[in-house]
């Protein structure tokens, strides 16, 4: 059972092309942004359930919640599991809003199970001069880029503004800098284990094509994740799908 804890010590997933592959897909500067446009977040816990060729593998769950009037605190845990494979991950991102833009503080990430452990904490610092301070290790450029998760509530947030011309710069669980396109498909309604859901439909662009990697967003739950799914090699390698869903 999955339980969430404020500090930065929690559990996270990596069962490699399954959900840290799939949630690779976390980050957020967009290109184009409106400034008069308000960011409203809605604080949230969402329940997923992983599968890995149709058999349930595992649970994630998202939580968002506030802080203080423009600081708030995104988790993101995961338990996977199958066969003599085992897979904990967890990322804690701390952000503020400012002007409609969602600006990343510290970003922590951990990973535990079969194969190396692995660990992560960032700090970003605007003053005197924008920096990403690697935690242990080295102090990087920051040009405007996010954390590895916060992706999420700005696509939302981007989607539910009818955008279509997005993409994201952001530095990953690895401390590695990437960039992402995002192509909106369309309308789908799913069938989840929460019920049958309205939502919109993404695809991720990256450099690599061996990978495809899609992303549902519901506007009905104030545009939050509700499916996550990737192939490489026209092979699925993961799904993870909302079992549940409480605004806090």
């Amino acid at each position: 059972m999955i339980k969430f804890y404020r500090h930065k010590v929690m559990l996270t997933n990596k069962w490699q092309r399954l959900i840290v592959a799939i949630f690779i897909l976390l980050s957020a500067k967009v290109s184009a942004q409106t400034d008069n446009e308000t960011l409203l977040l809605i604080p949230f816990e969402a329940t997923y359930t992983a599968y890995k060729w149709d058999d349930d593998v595992g649970d994630v769950k998202i939580r968002l919640e506030p802080l203080s009037t423009s600081q708030y605190s995104l988790t993101y845990a995961s338990e996977v599991s199958k066969f003599f494979l085992s897979d904990e991950r967890f990322e804690h991102s701390i952000f503020h809003v400012a002007d409609g833009t969602i600006v990343p503080e510290t970003y922590y990430y951990k990973r535990t199970g079969t194969g190396p452990d692995k660990q992560l904490e960032l700090t970003f610092i605007n003053e005197p001069e924008k920096r990403i301070e690697v935690v242990g290790g080295d102090v990087l450029p920051w040009r405007g880029e996010t954390d590895n998760q916060l992706y999420r509530l700005d696509l939302g947030h981007r989607l539910a503004h009818g955008e279509t011309d997005i993409s994201y710069d952001f530095i990953n669980y690895r401390g590695e800098f990437k960039h992402y396109g995002i192509e909106v498909i369309g309308k789908e309604t799913l069938s989840l284990p929460v019920g049958k859901i309205d939502a919109i439909k993404v695809k991720l662009i990256r450099n690599n094509n061996t990978r495809q990697t899609y992303a549902w967003f519901a506007p009905s739950l104030s545009y939050t994740l509700v499916r996550l799914q990737q192939f490489k090699d026209d092979s699925e390698q993961g799904d993870i799908q909302l079992s549940s869903y409480v605004t806090l």
